[in-house]
């Protein structure tokens, strides 16, 4: 495993207000782009996401693919811890869901797995951005996205103070 902390310099906090507006942006997106028929969540931060695309463009089959990289701010070789089936041979209209691609190494190898689908995630940074299809922000390499589901509220110091 690779501790990333020392260079994650900026802290981009994310309220579920925002999240479910960026959500619904790409929905959007993705709307223009074509007919969807099926969702492949990558758990666990693609799963609000997909559930919020899912709704908005009224598709019922949602699957997931479990991949774990992450332990709090160390980031190692992803694993696949269970596998979506149901997406063998998939036909066209599939859609990838994921929340982040950081550095791509996810993003990888589940396009590897499924190279005819279209992925999308919400938030990208510069090293994995290549790798997906569409997304609605981007973010330097050297920021930590802060999802509401691993934050609280709490009082929060002036950049000034930082510095």
């Amino acid at each position: 495993m690779v501790d990333t902390s020392a260079r994650y310099k900026k802290t981009f906090p994310i309220s579920w207000d925002l999240l479910h507006r960026d959500c619904k942006t790409l929905a959007w997106k993705l709307h223009e782009k074509g007919k969807w028929n099926r969702i492949l969540a990558i758990a666990r931060g693609g799963l609000v996401p997909a559930a919020i695309i899912a709704r908005e463009l009224d598709i019922h089959f949602v699957d997931t693919i479990c991949v774990s990289s992450y332990t709090l701010r160390t980031q190692g070789e992803p694993a696949i811890l269970k596998q979506a089936a149901s997406f063998e041979g998939a036909p066209q209209g599939c859609l990838i869901i994921d929340d982040l691609v950081d550095t791509g190494r996810t993003a990888q190898l589940v396009r590897q797995m499924f190279p005819e689908a279209y992925f999308a995630t919400v938030y990208a940074k510069p090293d994995g951005r290549p790798l997906v299809d569409a997304f609605i922000t981007e973010v330097s390499q050297d920021t930590w996205i802060l999802f509401p589901w691993d934050s609280e509220f709490s009082f929060s110091q002036p950049i000034i103070g930082r510095i």
